[in-house]
């Protein structure tokens, strides 16, 4: 009776290991499809200071009482031989008038900030990074960040403010998908600074598979389509249904790189806040903008994130 129940059972576990490996293995090529897909970039700029902020000594020289100049030239010595060479009178009330031009012209000069390139030195540059999630049926705000990413001109600051306002307008418009934000404001001096941004991009770009399309100083590259196959392996995957879920998103990392002061908000907990921080970073001046990177994935057309991508490759968004 033994012997029998026992020639019952073994084929029946023979069979019960077989779907477990087979489960496992589909399983494992499940865990595959969560990486992050497709990825698309826009940038360029450069950390060093704009030529335009450098500080040019004035030109001409001479000190004219009630006139212009700060410096002791030819009219100031006119006097001096004319009193004969004497230290008294009309020539000491020149002394005094030509340091006090001098003192006046150098505060001005500090206080407007044309100190130089020096300066710049010491003054801390600002790096920011703002992310939002978005539900994927934005569609056609893949297709708008595509678009900017084939037209730009991210080579001068003129072009590459106007693509931090283009993304910037192009998220605004599509309040009704909002569901992720995040981000922040580093500090870091004129050395540091390329090294921190270059960081951050980074750790985004390695969140993609690959970058289907990219516009880096001037350099569009777009990676030939594929139809937005899966991956190998997941045609035949009986639980990738279940293992990803109905979840779907977009997520989109603006960087900017600011001379002086710039910050957004460290909390950004509603739709509102979000909106204020796009403006905020949408705004900057192209005078102040060192660099910029726009990122977003998915890029190539069908591509999808899932709630398990999110989670697992952004776990510092928060809901809005």
């Amino acid at each position: 009776m033994r012997k029998k129940l026992q020639q019952t059972i073994k084929p029946l576990l023979k069979t019960f290991l077989a779907l477990s490996l087979v489960l496992a293995l589909a399983l494992s090529h499940a865990d595959g499809a969560l990486a992050a897909r497709s990825g698309g970039r826009i940038g360029g700029g450069s950390f060093r200071v704009p030529s335009s902020r450098t500080y040019a000594p004035p030109s001409g020289g001479g000190y004219y009482p009630g006139g212009y100049g700060g410096g002791f030239g030819f009219p100031f010595l006119i006097p001096f031989w004319g009193i004969g060479g004497g230290f008294g009178g009309i020539f000491t009330i020149l002394i005094f008038l030509a340091i006090a031009n001098f003192l006046l012209q150098t505060f001005r000069r500090v206080s407007g900030g044309e100190t130089g390139e020096a300066d710049y030195s010491s003054n801390a540059v600002s790096v920011t990074r703002l992310q939002v999630g978005l539900l994927a049926q934005a569609r056609e705000l893949q297709n708008e960040l595509n678009q900017i990413a084939e037209t730009a001109d991210t080579n001068t600051p003129e072009g590459r403010a106007e693509v931090l306002q283009e993304a910037s307008l192009a998220l605004l418009r599509h309040p009704e998908y909002f569901v992720y934000a995040g981000g922040g404001t580093q500090q870091a001096s004129l050395n540091s600074a390329e090294g921190q941004f270059n960081r951050l991009s980074l750790a985004e770009r390695s969140k993609f598979s690959e970058e289907t399309l990219s516009n880096v100083n001037n350099q569009l590259k777009a990676a030939l389509a594929k139809d937005a196959l899966p991956p190998a392996g997941e045609l035949d995957n009986p639980t990738r249904l279940f293992t990803e879920g109905a979840g779907e998103y977009i997520i989109v990392t603006l960087l900017a790189a600011t001379l002086g002061k710039f910050k957004i908000p460290t909390a950004i907990n509603s739709a509102d806040d979000l909106r204020q921080a796009l403006r905020q970073i949408g705004s900057i001046p192209s005078d102040n903008l060192l660099a910029i990177e726009v990122l977003w994935t998915p890029q190539a057309e069908n591509d999808t994130l899932t709630s398990d991508d999110v989670l697992a490759n952004y776990p510092d968004l928060r809901l809005v």
